[in-house]
């Protein structure tokens, strides 16, 4: 396949989804989609590990869906995992065979940065006027969005999904009353902080996506209701559920195979949220989180990726000195390229992570210049940085963490989908560019040049430069040290002008 080809998978907590579109005339042209129903979610509740048989059941599918990727180039495909490969303790050993079989990482997403893609796909692939409000039940929680045309105005993501409320609450396979009034009452609790804000916020059309309101629209469909989803149909569904007493006795009209163990629970939060939220109608889109990865990708490759914005948002919201954070970003980068291909350190991937991490070092300046790489660190671990996923927002606060003072190997964090060496390579990186820029001033630095070999790195700088900046060379003096206490080797270099 040529390089006009992109593809993005969703691997959720009840099914997994591969989407493959191809660019015409600068839009996306949806051209397969596959679907597996994989339930990666079935017993985390009790345990909160991955089970060996959703496991199994997760890589046999990625198996097939590997087959189908055929040659698509690695920039055009994009892997996200949700709401279960947040929260699993076990959820890095699924990753990593994963990415050893399809050659590719995993992005684990946040609930917002899930919400903001999933707005994304609606918004894209539906015609909307005015303000939406977008609700997607996934197997593991719920996102709900409003948002005009592109730009979402509020998101949230609430801990109520289908195979979660499923497992809970028809866990023994009985229909009641009782028990639909459980759930209905778990899943107002959840909506609760968030009620006053998205009735205020308003909206003018209700747009429901991905396959748990996908299977309720086509149950009204088949009971002659419809198109839209309401109260009365919903209120219908529950009613013959409830008659039929049993889940695995469950036969209604339109209702799939995969559907029927969790679609009581789909019922019971749709019902839950339009009660809270006063929902008089909703129609379904096509639209979902995997189309959002894919516009996502079209975004990256034209420059206009979402996370440089998030990056300069909160440099702002923050008031970060420009000027230093430019400085240090164009060192960083600098040196980075000059030991990229000798430390093995991948261009894709580690430059642009570099820069973002160059421009928001000094994050935590707003709380105390103190101990300011603990504070960075702090809030860019803890903020929401629409565009990132969790292993870039881990890299950035992982950088921050270790920009200068003595380094605590007990204090890094290993990344999933990062070699530990890989990371240590870019603290050393950023260390040097934020001990040269020690002084603040523009015009202070020489040419720099560096190479590395295995451990050791070796920074020539002018020798007369060496002798007119005792501060900094002390700053470098003191980077020599701090390496060596973790056995690496910093050799700064004096050069005369005849070169020796």
């Amino acid at each position: 396949m040529s390089s006009e080809w992109l593809a993005a998978i969703d691997m959720g907590s009840n099914s997994f989804h591969l989407v493959i579109a191809r660019q015409v005339d600068g839009r996306l042209q949806i051209v397969d989609r596959l679907k597996e129903r994989v339930q990666l979610a079935e017993g985390l509740e009790q345990t909160g590990r991955l089970s060996p048989e959703a496991m199994a059941r997760g890589l046999a599918c990625l198996r097939l869906f590997g087959e189908r990727l055929g040659d698509i180039p690695r920039a055009n495909l994009r892997i996200t995992g949700t709401f279960t490969l947040r929260v699993a303790s076990n959820a890095d050993l699924f990753l990593t065979e994963a990415r050893a079989l399809l050659g590719h990482p995993v992005e684990v997403i946040s609930g917002l940065e899930e919400a903001r893609l999933i707005y994304q796909g609606v918004a894209h692939t539906q015609h909307t006027e005015g303000r939406l409000l977008v609700i997607d039940i996934g197997g593991g929680s719920t996102e709900l969005i409003i948002g005009e045309e592109f730009a979402p105005l509020a998101l949230t993501s609430r801990k109520m999904g289908c195979v979660t409320f499923s497992n809970h609450f028809f866990g023994n396979g009985r229909l009641t009353d009782e028990q639909f009034d459980a759930a209905i009452l778990e899943a107002q609790h959840q909506l609760e902080p968030i009620m006053t804000r998205y009735r205020e916020l308003g909206w003018e059309q209700c747009l429901g996506s991905s396959g748990t309101i996908k299977a309720v629209h086509e149950l009204l469909l088949a009971a002659g209701r419809g198109p839209q989803i309401d109260q009365e149909g919903l209120r219908l569904l529950r009613s013959q559920m409830v008659a039929q007493k049993r889940v695995e006795q469950l036969k209604l009209p339109g209702l799939s195979e995969d559907r029927r163990p969790v679609i009581a629970a789909g019922v019971a939060i749709l019902l839950a949220l339009f009660d809270a939220l006063h929902i008089q109608q909703m129609d379904f889109s096509d639209g979902a989180l995997r189309e959002g990865s894919l516009y996502s990708l079209t975004e990256r490759q034209q420059h206009s990726d979402i996370r440089e914005r998030t990056a300069s948002g909160l440099a702002q919201m923050y008031h970060i000195d420009p000027a230093q954070a430019a400085r240090v970003e164009a060192t960083v980068l600098g040196l980075f390229d000059q030991v990229a291909d000798a430390w093995g350190l991948e261009v894709e991937s580690y430059r642009p992570l570099l820069a973002w991490a160059a421009q928001l070092h000094e994050v935590g300046l707003v709380i105390n210049y103190s101990a300011v790489q603990k504070h960075s660190a702090y809030l860019l671990a803890n903020s929401d940085l629409p565009g990132f996923n969790q292993q870039e927002q881990a890299f950035l606060a992982l950088m921050a963490r270790f920009q200068r003072k003595a380094i605590k190997r007990g204090d890094f964090t290993p990344i999933q989908n990062h070699e530990d060496e890989a990371l240590w390579r870019c603290i050393r990186l950023l260390r040097l560019a934020v001990a040269l820029h020690h002084r603040r001033q523009d015009g202070v630095l020489p040419p720099l040049h560096l190479k590395a070999k295995e451990h050791k790195l070796t920074l020539s700088l002018p020798a007369a430069w060496c002798r007119d900046n005792a501060l900094l060379m002390q700053n470098l003096t003191r980077e020599q040290k701090y390496a060596q206490e973790l056995g690496w080797e910093l050799k700064l270099r004096q050069e005369t002008e005849s070169g020796a």
